[in-house]
């Protein structure tokens, strides 16, 4: 049985978790409306709390003001890099003449923009909370309340990559590494769930003895992999979309696809590789554990997420990238990932042990 303390702790954990996939879902309206740079400055909004609806609401010569902040953030970030080894990635940072290019105010991009950020601070909240929770577990299992610990200041760090993404003006590998972040952090979450939920207080034990679920597990290791490189590959296929539609000026829309090159096929052909090892993991599940019990459910679940996924890969690739389509299409990744990796803790445990799941 729980303690009221840990009822509170899963229960603030998993409205963090879907407080974290509706983040993701507001960067992705973000993502592909253009209002990444809809406020300037971080993490105000044109230097207000409340961020500006009409011109004449903006700061007097807001552009240069915000173009000069934005090349001394840039400096500092170039520095780090340069001293961390990274020169010629330092210099294309300090050199790059986009930086100096000021946006256009756009009302709608700039409240689209503020919005993302206001979830993003609900979610840290959430997390703040499920840290004070966690005290309870600092004696009887402190892994959760050690890994709790390491995602809020992983959500710091996130908070300031984001700052960055914003000064470079969208950085393509900064993008990317704050995609991949947030599935760390998302990651996390769901294990300190896990933990919270079915190994406190209980007996259950590593699995190598069970004839069968080492290979499950294993399977399931390799598809959360696979998963989480198209990932990374869809992220950077989306970045070179972007920097072929501004070389367009957003003219001809259905050629973009067939511009991406290398990286496009190899994402979908991934996404390929990755629902042949879906489909043979439920197969494996399927006739290891019956219809009501959890792994059961769950790989029903990720059999359909994938599946969707796949569909609104061919949609966008067949019919010109419709941004409706693209924001759902990296929200279902970031849960096919959650799914995934949820459904790899359930199956490395013991059979013996699984009437606790229910």
């Amino acid at each position: 049985m729980h303690s009221s303390a840990q009822k509170r702790f899963l229960a603030f954990n998993l409205i963090s978790i879907v407080a974290l996939f509706a983040l993701i879902l507001a960067g992705g309206v973000v993502r592909g409306t253009g209002s990444g740079m809809g406020c300037p400055d971080w993490p105000k909004c044109f230097d207000q709390y409340i961020p500006p609806t009409e011109v004449t609401q903006l700061p007097n010569d807001y552009q240069a003001k915000y173009v000069a902040r934005r090349v001394v953030k840039n400096e500092r970030f170039a520095k780090t890099l340069a001293w961390l080894g990274y020169p010629e990635m330092a210099y294309r940072i300090s050199n790059d003449p986009s930086i100096l290019q000021p946006e256009e105010f756009n009302a709608a991009k700039t409240w689209t923009e503020y919005i993302n950020r206001l979830v993003g601070a609900f979610y840290g909240v959430l997390l703040l909370v499920c840290l004070f929770f966690s005290f309870t577990y600092l004696k009887s299992y402190p892994r959760i309340f050690l890994l709790t610990f390491f995602n809020v200041l992983l959500v710091v760090f996130q908070a300031w990559l984001g700052s960055i993404v914003v000064s470079t003006n969208l950085l393509s590998w900064v993008v990317t590494v704050h995609m991949l972040l947030a599935l760390v952090i998302l990651a996390i979450s769901i294990y300190t769930y896990f933990c919270a939920r079915f190994l406190v207080g209980s007996s259950l034990q590593s699995p190598k003895g069970e004839k069968g679920i080492d290979k499950l597990k294993l399977i399931a290791i390799v598809t959360l992999l696979i998963t989480t490189v198209q990932i990374a590959l869809g992220t950077e296929v989306r970045e070179q979309i972007d920097a072929i539609a501004a070389a367009m000026n957003n003219l001809n829309r259905a050629d973009w696809v067939a511009m991406i090159g290398v990286k496009f096929n190899l994402h979908r052909d991934l996404a390929l590789l990755a629902l042949l090892a879906t489909g043979f993991m439920f197969s494996m599940i399927r006739r290891r554990y019956m219809v009501s019990e959890m792994p059961f459910k769950w790989a029903t679940a990720v059999v359909i997420i994938i599946g969707i996924q796949v569909f609104t890969g061919l949609v966008l690739s067949y019919f010109a990238l419709p941004w409706l389509t693209q924001i759902l299409h990296v929200l279902l990744a970031c849960l096919l990932f959650g799914g995934q990796f949820y459904l790899m803790l359930l199956v490395g445990r013991k059979k013996v042990d699984r009437q606790i799941w229910e």
